[in-house]
């Protein structure tokens, strides 16, 4: 190879590579505590709670932990009915609830699983991974496509965070009150489900399917509260 040829293929590459590390500057930047709405500040209110929940959770208080996640829960529930009734949705504040879910779900699973049923470390080091990886990427692909429609009805693409959220808590429940389960099987449980929020598959969002959510958390922390107080 000439060397001519050797150097125009290293200005060529020395471009491409400046390019690579060129930030644009925009023109306009984005003011976001004056895009917050009533919606938003419901939404941070959840992650307080949220947030709460994994404090309770490091403390070695799983159940109170629950009944502060439950709590973030319907904050979340709350902020999109205000959304809607209020006229206030927005991409921006789908990304605000994209956010905000990861603290009030995502966290707190995995660290649930971290306090209250991993065998050793390095299970709940590869069962938080999983449930943090593929909840934070079906959170980015939500925030940016958002719903899907199938004849007039919402859907989400793939399982939600709740979902994996509930099979978190389904496991805890089955570990404390069923003799033959433990940490191992919950484990591969939950590493089980983490792809399908990243899946295909259509998880529609209707009124009964909010009734069925509420009923389970309402459920869930009923038995934590009696798990909590002794009562099984």
């Amino acid at each position: 190879m000439s060397g001519e040829l050797r150097e125009a293929i290293r200005g060529a590459r020395e471009r491409v590579e400046a390019t690579d590390r060129v930030v644009v500057e925009r023109g306009e930047r984005t003011n976001v505590v004056a895009q917050l709405t009533g919606a938003d500040y419901i939404s941070l209110a959840a992650l307080f709670v949220g947030w709460a929940s994994a404090l309770l959770f490091l403390r070695g208080e799983p159940n109170l932990a629950l009944l502060a996640m439950f709590g973030a829960f319907g904050l979340d529930k709350a902020d999109g009915w205000y959304a809607r009734r209020a006229g206030v949705s927005s991409p921006f504040g789908r990304r605000v609830d994209s956010f905000i879910d990861i603290f009030a779900y995502l966290v707190p699973g995995a660290l649930l699983y971290h306090v209250a049923m991993a065998p050793n470390d390095l299970a709940s080091l590869v069962v938080g991974f999983l449930v943090l990886a593929f909840g934070g990427l079906r959170l980015i692909r939500h925030s940016s496509e958002g719903f899907g429609s199938d004849e007039g009805t919402s859907y989400y693409h793939g399982t939600t965070v709740v979902h994996t959220n509930f099979v978190v808590v389904a496991n805890y429940f089955l570990l404390s009150l069923v003799g033959p389960w433990n940490g191992w099987l919950a484990g591969l449980l939950v590493c089980a489900v983490c792809p399908l929020m990243v899946s295909d598959y259509k998880a529609y969002k209707t009124t009964a399917s909010h009734v069925l959510a509420g009923l389970g958390a309402a459920s869930a922390a009923g038995l934590a509260v009696a798990l909590e107080w002794g009562l099984l």
